[in-house]
C-alpha cells in the first residue's frame, strides 16, 4: 500500500519533469538605459494600454525615466486626465470577456509574474512578443511560439510582419513589416524593459542602496575589530 502510495504521488512528478524544456531567448539588459526606458513607455502606451491596464502604475512615475509631467501629458497621457493617475483602460472586463474570450490580464508586474513560472520574466516575454506566427485555425488568425493557442492577436504584426511555421519547426518571415527584423527585436527588448521597470520601480535604487550599506558595514567592521582589539589588550 505504502509503495503504491509513493508511486501516485512522484509518477505526475515525473512526467512533469520528462516534459519539453521551453527555450527562450535572452532579453536585453535595459535597467540602466533612460532612452531605452522611455521608448518602451511610448511603445507601451501606444500598442499595448488599449486592451491590457497597468492600474498599479501611475503616468507621473515616468518622470523617474527623464521625462517631464509636460512631455507625459503632451504625448503619452491618453487614457486619464492628469499625470497622477493610473494606467486603466476604458474596456470593461464583461465587454473583454466577450470579445476576447477572457479578460487581458494587467501587466503591472506582468514580468515578476512570469519570473516566479518561467524563471526570468525578461526573457519570457521577450521571446513571446517575437514568436506570433499565423495560424488560421485559430479565431485571431494567430499563434505563439511559447503560449500555445493563445488568445492575444499579433497586435505588432504590422512592425514585424508576418511569420509561418515551417515543417522544421521553425520560424520564418514571409511577409516583412515596416521594421527590420533587428529594429524590431531593439524595439521589444526596450518594451520588455520597461515591463520589468513597472514591476518595480525601485530595483535599481535598492541595488544601489544594498550596495552602499555592503560597504558601510565593511568599514564599519574594520573599526569595530580595531576598538575591539583595543579594548581586549591588556586583558589577553
Amino acid at each position: 500500500m505504502k509503495k503504491l502510495l509513493f508511486a501516485l504521488l512522484v509518477t505526475p512528478l515525473l512526467a512533469f519533469a520528462a516534459g519539453p524544456v521551453l527555450k527562450l531567448d535572452s532579453a536585453p539588459d535595459k535597467s540602466n538605459d533612460m532612452a531605452a526606458l522611455q521608448n518602451g513607455a511610448k511603445v507601451f502606451i501606444n500598442y499595448c494600454l488599449n486592451c491590457h491596464s497597468a492600474s498599479y502604475m501611475r503616468y507621473n512615475r515616468l518622470t523617474d525615466l527623464g521625462l517631464t509631467e509636460a512631455q507625459i501629458k503632451d504625448n503619452l497621457l491618453f487614457t486619464a486626465e492628469k499625470v497622477g493617475e493610473p494606467m486603466r483602460i476604458a474596456m470593461q472586463r464583461n465587454d473583454a470577456k466577450v470579445w476576447f474570450g477572457a479578460a487581458p490580464p494587467d501587466l503591472t508586474v506582468i514580468a515578476r509574474a512570469r519570473a516566479s513560472e518561467f524563471g526570468s520574466g525578461p526573457d519570457w516575454l521577450y521571446t513571446y512578443l517575437r514568436t506570433f506566427y499565423r495560424d488560421d485555425t485559430r479565431p485571431t488568425g494567430w499563434n505563439n511560439v511559447v503560449f500555445a493557442n493563445v488568445g492575444m492577436p499579433h497586435v505588432l504584426w504590422e512592425l514585424q510582419g508576418d511569420q509561418v511555421m515551417g515543417a522544421d519547426h521553425k520560424l520564418k518571415l514571409v511577409k516583412p513589416g515596416s521594421m527590420k527584423p533587428a529594429e524590431f527585436d531593439a524595439m521589444i527588448g526596450d518594451l520588455v524593459g520597461y515591463l520589468k521597470y513597472m514591476g518595480e520601480p525601485m530595483a535599481e535604487l535598492r541595488k544601489q542602496l544594498g550596495v552602499i550599506v555592503l560597504i558601510f558595514l565593511a568599514v564599519f567592521f574594520v573599526f569595530a575589530y580595531a576598538l575591539k582589539r583595543e579594548y581586549w589588550k591588556d586583558i589577553h
